[in-house]
């Protein structure tokens, strides 16, 4: 039996975790890539939000790639982290892993994605990135 939660980032934290519903499925029995992309967007937002230290807007979706299909039950990990910034964007990666079967446990990266946001001023207009290191 191998340890499959190797393959889990040690270093870092999950920026949400949520479980996969009944709700949440498509007639196949998996999850919905929409609900999955949700969440993606929802992980992808919270180091956005850090880094602009305000309003962010979700303005595109550079890339997705969906590896494995995600089950009810499956415990949900969105990783998110800032990987580039512009004058107003920032780019996060997020990695979605699953992990299955509680007596058994299993984890497998079910997901990946590359999404951009801006940050917004109060009129909801695009503003400059604060400089790194000021509050």
């Amino acid at each position: 039996m191998t340890d499959t939660n190797a393959i889990l980032p040690a270093d870092k934290q999950p920026a949400i975790k949520i479980v996969a519903m009944p709700k949440d499925a498509n007639a196949g029995g998996s999850i919905f890539g929409g609900w999955i992309m949700s969440q993606i967007d929802i992980a992808g937002a919270v180091p956005a939000l850090e880094r602009a230290k305000g309003r962010i807007v979700t303005v595109a979706v550079n890339s997705i790639e969906f590896h494995e299909p995600v089950f009810i039950g499956d415990l949900i990990s969105c990783y998110a982290e800032v990987i580039n910034t512009g004058r107003t964007s920032i780019t996060v990666k997020v990695e979605v892993y699953a992990e299955r079967q509680p007596s058994n446990k299993q984890t497998v990266k079910v997901t990946q994605a590359e999404l951009i946001y801006v940050a917004l001023d109060e009129d909801r207009k695009p503003r400059k990135l604060p400089d790194l290191g000021t509050d």
